[in-house]
């Protein structure tokens, strides 16, 4: 086991990853390209920025690729409302998912705090 996939957001990534997947393989065939791929591209993005940064060097790298994981689950938080907005998922369950999202993003944020805390300060 990789030391990103004993992280508790990693998982929590993850699993919302493969909701994701899911859910847009019943989405009209018209937004394959579309809504489809963003949203897929967005939620594993998430996961996968934790894995690539935890396999960096140094710590200030490991933060630059949560805080695009971060970004990413702002994306796939908007994407979520403007599926369920469109009528391709269930409004309770882009909500139920956005409070996922929410939730991971207030994970990373920790984490990316916890590795600023160990870079060293400038004068």
């Amino acid at each position: 086991m990789s030391d990103y996939e004993r992280l508790d957001v990693w998982r929590a990534a993850h699993a919302l990853t493969l909701v994701i997947y899911r859910a847009t393989s019943s989405f009209p065939a018209d937004e394959r390209y579309g809504l489809v791929s963003q949203m897929r591209r967005s939620a594993a993005s998430i996961p996968m920025n934790i894995a690539e940064g935890s396999g960096r060097s140094t710590d200030l790298d490991y933060a630059r690729f949560v805080a695009n994981a971060i970004g990413s689950a702002s994306e796939l938080e908007y994407q979520l409302l403007l599926a369920a907005d469109l009528g391709y998922c269930a409004g309770e369950f882009a909500d139920r998912h956005r409070r996922q999202v929410a939730e991971i993003r207030r994970m990373l944020t920790a984490l990316r705090s916890y590795l600023a805390q160990s870079l060293p300060r400038s004068r």
